[in-house]
């Protein structure tokens, strides 16, 4: 099936998404080999699923049989409110308002059923938004919407890296587009700036397991004592390696209303949020990412980051 590029970034653009770039689908050489040594190395801690279907991590005709394009969609998240994340215990920002898994999903469903509409045929595809075995990030940089920072982020050269990732991986025939170079150069403000030191001193690299997201969210168990005094006060992800990002600098708010926080967010105090009940959390973060945690969770970080508060 085919469809003009142009045509395919009108139809995106027009649900709000900032930046498109398309990739054809292939094996992921060279990604398959650094995943794997990243993998037997540990850095990816308890995070077991990370293992899983690992040749559909690399090669998305796996995952989608007949799959001709994967095509790479960034969606700003970056707040105009900054309140949150500046006073402990500190939530990152992509957590502010909804959860971004269903908003964005959404957007994508509509986005197929456009180029269904289009085509005048089905599309074989599926749609991902953080949800399944992609590497997101190396396919956001083999389409040209940016290029992987030293913390492993992608980093738009117009826009920085506050955004949502989301593919469309089809039959779709696609004219590709052009992979962007690399603008870190000898800058080391994520490495130097990260508290527990996750990021390696070449960058590129994050030891999973060290990183206070990895800390806050995705680990189940109490957190290591190595890391008490070193949090510097995120209950719930981190936005560090970003917030010292120069290329953050051109990062604008988004205008997606639910990614507003909810009204009760922005005003609590450092206290507020310490002395927390199970019901204030349910109501403030029924809808956001946070919720993943859970409240025991959430607990957990808030407990673990006294008396540095």
């Amino acid at each position: 099936m085919s469809l003009t590029n142009a045509h395919i970034k009108k139809l995106v653009f027009d649900l709000g998404f900032s930046f498109i770039g398309v990739a054809k689908a292939e094996r992921m050489t060279e990604e398959e080999a650094r995943l794997e040594e990243w993998l037997n190395q540990g850095k990816h801690g308890t995070m077991q699923w990370m293992e899983n279907h690992f040749d559909k991590r690399v090669d998305p005709t796996k995952l989608v049989p007949g799959a001709k394009t994967v095509i790479s969609l960034l969606y700003n998240y970056f707040p105009e409110d900054d309140g949150p994340s500046l006073e402990a215990p500190k939530i990152s920002r992509y957590a502010y308002g909804k959860d971004y898994h269903h908003v964005i999903k959404g957007k994508l469903k509509h986005l197929v059923w456009q180029i269904e509409e289009a085509l005048g045929a089905p599309l074989d595809g599926r749609v991902f938004v953080d949800s399944a075995p992609v590497l997101e990030r190396d396919w956001a940089k083999r389409a040209g919407v940016g290029w992987t920072g030293k913390n492993t982020l992608l980093i738009n050269p117009k826009a920085g890296s506050y955004y949502f990732l989301a593919e469309l991986i089809s039959d779709l025939d696609v004219e590709p587009d052009q992979r962007i170079k690399d603008y870190c150069g000898t800058c080391t403000a994520c490495i130097d700036a990260c508290p527990t030191e996750a990021i390696s001193p070449q960058g590129y690299i994050v030891d999973g397991s060290k990183c206070i997201s990895y800390l806050t969210i995705e680990l189940r168990e109490a957190i290591p004592e190595e890391f008490k005094g070193r949090m510097e006060g995120w209950a719930f992800g981190c936005d560090i390696c970003q917030e010292v990002c120069p290329w953050n600098r051109f990062s604008t708010p988004h205008r997606e209303p639910d990614f507003l926080p909810h009204p009760d967010l922005p005003g609590m105090s450092a206290r507020e949020t310490r002395e927390m009940t199970e019901e204030v959390f349910r109501r403030v973060f029924q809808k956001s990412a946070v919720k993943r945690t859970k409240f025991s969770g959430l607990r957990r970080n808030i407990d673990f980051l006294d008396p540095e508060l």
